[in-house]
């Protein structure tokens, strides 16, 4: 079993700009393009914060899938290119981790899933708005240069107290 370290922190809300995707799980495998197109788009971004850092934002707001935001910070000058779409990410306390290369990324997600149940922390929920996983709200951080067949990365969970 791997062996996580977890931090708790509390992190500024955030503007970002990028693809949106929205689908079944049946039709996740179009997922990876998305996420490959917006790397290459990040150019046509001028104000945009850390370009080395592209963000996964994902949503499970669907019984049969989940919104999927490929994106990258940007300042409050960016227009929003055509064909992509802006995010406002609140600040919010997030569970983190490391998702290692050569792990498997669903361990490491039963992983944090297991942790939380004995932290004392419980998933953050937006008001009115029903969830279908047990971490519905899933946001990670990869390095643009990460090996795209087995990636690392930072997972941030939203959680409250």
């Amino acid at each position: 079993m791997e062996s996580l370290q977890y931090e708790i922190v509390r992190l500024p809300a955030y503007r970002a700009i990028g693809l949106k995707w929205d689908g079944s799980y049946s039709e996740v495998g179009q997922l990876k393009e998305v996420i490959k197109e917006m790397a290459e788009r990040v150019h046509e971004l001028e104000d945009v914060i850390s370009p080395e850092i592209q963000l996964g934002l994902s949503y499970h707001h669907r019984p049969d899938g989940f919104t999927h935001y490929s994106v990258f910070k940007a300042g409050n000058n960016q227009f929003v290119p055509k064909g992509m779409a802006e995010i406002f990410v609140p600040e919010l306390t997030y569970l983190t981790t490391q998702h290692v290369k050569g792990q498997n990324i669903g361990q490491t997600y039963m992983n944090i899933q297991q942790w939380l149940k004995e932290s004392g922390y419980r998933i953050y929920k937006e008001d009115g708005i029903d969830y279908y996983d047990d971490l519905p709200i899933k946001h990670e951080k990869y390095p643009v240069s990460r090996d795209l067949t087995d990636p690392h990365f930072e997972i941030l969970i939203p959680i409250v107290k």
